[in-house]
């Protein structure tokens, strides 16, 4: 189940480099309205671990598209 479903973010043919990743999630939850503490959640969550980790984080938080 994803966290935020309607925030969608499109990684499919974008660089892949985790802190691009990690700065677009962060881009489309903040112009969705996301709460700072849902956000600084996924960002300690997202950076916890490997990039693994970071794209497991990443679908669980939005939709990727």
């Amino acid at each position: 189940m994803v966290k935020f479903p309607d925030v969608e973010v499109e990684l499919i043919g974008h660089d892949g480099n985790a802190f691009v990743v990690l700065g677009r999630v962060m881009k489309a939850l903040r112009r969705a309205g996301v709460s700072k503490e849902d956000r600084d959640m996924y960002r300690e969550e997202a950076t916890s671990g490997d990039y693994n980790n970071l794209l497991a984080v990443t679908m669980a938080t939005v939709s990727v598209a």
